[in-house]
């Protein structure tokens, strides 16, 4: 049987991505490793497939990649596994390393534009840093995958490589197989417009909470997760603004098909940002839930194709409620949901990814 370890940084509780890979993998016959990092104090991880935390000194910054990528290099250097996979720029070194010294055909997953998110592309030294080692590295990969076809395009144009894509979509679920969950804090009879997600700096949760003002008074705006500005936010929380804090993403769709509206809005900070695909994008469409998005090259390609959601790119308080207000007004075309849901889901995707895997093996 041949054996995969895929690497990721982070240390395995919330990556939905690498987890539905390593799942999707196992299920197509493959024996799956899963190497991370105990980088902080862990809750127990069992899955159908193997997993590993390495321990590590350094929780953050430049010695804690150093030290991640040094870890990576040694317990793939005598890893039984007949092929490495590295999920992002910065679990690449390593990965790559042992790869060639061992001979093994080496996989790249890139979530994202790594020296392009907004942690970095302000940082010149750190940017130059994942910048060199995608020079170094990516004109020689031979298999490899990405989110979205921006992404893909942007990697082909600099570097020659040709990355599938692969999109991050959920598994697909029937509406009438997902729940729906009473909370006590939202009340039945209100219509939700939802953010669901990191609340950070550029998400636009703050965009709607001065917009609410002006949205119809038989809506309230509900944010499920927590982030760096989760705590500045929440004080302006009241009747109509409801923060719910984390929510288990096993337990999030069960809010989410309740909404009316689920928000997608993001502000340019970077190429990253800008040709982001998120998650919350397929996880509404599995709900019938239509999006209010911003009008970013590969969201658009997703709204707009197939007809989810408005697109805008005024964020204005009054503009933003006048499109709200609007959506309220539709009623939802379940049937077109159900229709789009049964094509963009991991079912779907995850061909690609066996497709991708049994290239590999032939590098064997």
């Amino acid at each position: 049987m041949t054996k995969i370890t895929l690497t990721v940084t982070n240390n395995l509780e919330s990556d939905q991505r690498v987890n539905k890979v390593a799942t999707s993998l196992h299920k197509f016959g493959y024996e799956v490793e899963v190497v991370g990092c105990k980088s902080r104090p862990c809750k127990p991880y069992q899955k159908e497939y193997a997993t590993k935390r390495l321990n590590v000194f350094f929780k953050r910054g430049v010695l804690f990649y150093a030290e991640i990528n040094i870890r990576f290099f040694f317990h793939l250097l005598f890893s039984d596994a007949d092929i490495f996979t590295a999920n992002d720029t910065d679990a690449l070194a390593g990965t790559y390393l042992a790869a060639k010294l061992r001979h093994k055909p080496l996989v790249v997953d890139l979530h994202e534009l790594f020296p392009e998110v907004p942690e970095v592309t302000n940082r010149k030294f750190v940017k130059g840093v994942w910048t060199k080692i995608e020079d170094w590295i990516l004109p020689k990969i031979k298999h490899g995958y990405t989110v979205c076809q921006s992404i893909a395009d942007y990697y082909k144009d600099k570097y020659g490589v040709n990355l599938s894509v692969v999109r991050n979509m959920p598994s697909y679920k029937s509406l009438d197989a997902i729940p729906s969950t009473t909370i006590n804090s939202i009340p039945a009879d209100k219509k939700i417009i939802l953010y669901q997600g990191a609340v950070n700096v550029g998400r636009g949760v703050e965009w709607i909470i001065d917009a609410m003002p002006f949205v119809r008074e038989d809506a309230i705006f509900v944010v499920a997760g927590k982030g760096d500005l989760y705590d500045e936010l929440k004080t302006k929380a009241n009747d109509r603004i409801i923060f719910l804090g984390h929510i288990p993403y096993a337990e999030l769709a069960s809010i989410t098909r309740r909404a009316s509206i689920g928000v997608c809005l993001l502000k340019n900070q970077g190429l990253s940002y800008y040709y982001a695909l998120p998650n919350r994008v397929f996880d509404m469409i599995q709900c019938h839930v239509p999006i209010l998005a911003t009008d970013f090259p590969e969201i658009h390609r997703i709204v707009a194709t197939y007809e989810t959601g408005k697109l805008i790119s005024d964020y204005s308080p009054k503009s933003l409620a006048d499109t709200i207000n609007s959506m309220l007004d539709e009623p939802i075309d379940h049937e077109k949901f159900s229709r789009v849901a049964t094509e963009l889901c991991w079912e779907k995707e995850e061909e690609k990814l066996k497709m991708i895997y049994e290239s590999a093996e032939t590098d064997k």
